[in-house]
């Protein structure tokens, strides 16, 4: 099992040790408040026997929540720190090892982390605004926006 986070924190996994500065660079981001103030809440599990894991083994050792919809966690894998974007790897965790995943950019982990954590929009919220490489980047910068906005509109 993965260590289980204070309170309503989110674990974030690092699972590739390369590149320590690029870890410390993306931590400043993720410390770094948005705009309007968010931050992402976040229990860090840095930890070497966590090396190379894979996504369902991520999912698999993940806290279990009393509300499944809940459980997310985050993975800093080697993609995420070979990019200037550092796209974070987030698994939404269901029953029986079940798992969606979704890039984020560090910078707009916040708003996928806070929205999911109070179970004020759903997961699907965010992936059908990722663009058309999977990567969430916000909604303001979403390439899909425009479609997503006509696809759901009724005639």
């Amino acid at each position: 099992m993965l260590p289980e986070p204070d309170g309503d924190e989110t674990p974030l996994v690092r699972v590739d040790f390369s590149d320590d500065a690029a870890w410390r660079l993306m931590r400043r981001a993720l410390a770094t408040p948005s705009e309007d103030g968010f931050i992402a809440y976040l229990h860090i599990v840095e930890d070497p026997a966590c090396r190379d894991l894979a996504p369902a083994r991520i999912a698999a050792l993940s806290p279990r929540r009393e509300r499944p919809r809940d459980r997310l966690v985050v993975m800093a894998d080697r993609t995420s720190l070979a990019s200037p974007e550092m796209p974070l790897l987030a698994l939404r965790v269901g029953e029986q090892g079940r798992f969606d995943t979704l890039r984020v950019v560090a910078r707009q982990l916040y708003s996928i982390e806070n929205n999911l954590a109070l179970a004020n929009m759903a997961w699907e919220d965010f992936t059908g605004f990722a663009d058309d490489d999977g990567v969430f980047r916000g909604f303001r910068s979403s390439t899909r926006q425009g479609r997503r906005a006509w696809s759901t509109s009724s005639p």
